[in-house]
């Protein structure tokens, strides 16, 4: 008598079916944290307005003009403030937090072990959670800068982007290039998603995850504020996490963005792999 394959065993098992995004995705919408994080990315443009409000317009100090000074400009401007005022730590944390707590969540709740006895594939089930958190930080990308503008353009009307060194873009153009800095905003975000990720296969703790990607990336932003170092803070994403500045003028430079756009998939490649490479050897007791 032959001895049964795992094909006759379960015939019906295919690997690339296991844990559909779609079911991942359903899961990690419905977590409180994913609502928590939403409803305040949604109320910075609320909170923004009223200081305005409180405040009076913001205007230029010593007869410099930044892009803070042009909020009250139009709905473009406001929606730019808003990406300018956030893209340094407030944008970090969603990142970090759909990136790593997706996987330490699941062996603090002690259902990773039977998550592969489903049998669910390591590679596959990192892959589900590594497409969904990627997904949810860029959802969060872009829930802010469209609520701002919503907000910006009931509050101060719908109108060109001003530009703070002069000159201005129309609606048009404003809303691509506006596009394009979340774009690049997401891309600089990548190497938090990556340190999140790769921690997150390390350890049975989520907040030790997002607690530490978080504070690699406020180090990486210390160390690109030491002048001594000098040429080696180009090898640093915090280094270009900016670069999108040169996006909003009359005529764009690119060179910072495509520095920076390298940089950080060149270390977000790496986490990565790492994180894929390491849960393929660890011993899953959690």
């Amino acid at each position: 008598m032959s001895t049964p394959t795992v094909a006759d065993v379960a015939s019906g098992y295919r690997a690339a079916h296991t844990l559909p995004l779609r079911v991942e995705l359903l899961r990690q919408l419905k977590r409180r944290r994913t609502l928590v994080m939403g409803a305040i990315l949604a109320a910075l443009p609320f909170v923004l307005v009223v200081a305005f409000a409180i405040g009076g317009d913001p205007g230029g100090g010593n007869g410099r003009i930044t892009l803070m000074d042009t909020a009250t400009a139009s709905g473009a401007n406001f929606a730019a403030v808003n990406l300018f005022v956030s893209a340094g730590f407030l944008l970090v944390i969603p990142v970090a937090l759909f990136c790593g707590d997706t996987v330490a969540s699941e062996a603090g709740w002690s259902s990773l072990r039977y998550l592969l006895a489903a049998p669910v594939p390591r590679a596959r089930l990192l892959w589900s959670k590594l497409v969904v958190g990627l997904g949810l930080s860029l959802a969060a990308m872009i829930l802010l800068p469209v609520t701002a503008l919503a907000v910006g353009t009931a509050a101060y009307g719908w109108g060109p982007l001003e530009i703070p060194t002069g000159g201005a873009l129309d609606t048009g153009t404003a809303a691509q290039r506006l596009a394009v800095v979340v774009a690049y905003i997401f891309v600089s975000q990548l190497v938090t998603a990556g340190l999140a990720f790769w921690l997150s296969t390390k350890t049975d703790a989520p907040l030790g995850a997002v607690g530490g990607a978080v504070g690699l990336t406020i180090v990486g932003n210390v160390l690109d504020a030491v002048t001594a170092l000098d040429q080696w803070r180009d090898f640093l994403p915090a280094h270009w996490q900016f670069a999108w500045a040169d996006a909003v003028q009359p005529h764009p430079e690119w060179s910072g963005m495509i520095q920076g756009t390298a940089i950080s998939v060149t270390y977000a490649l790496v986490l990565f792999a790492l994180a894929f490479r390491g849960f393929a050897r660890k011993d899953v007791v959690s």
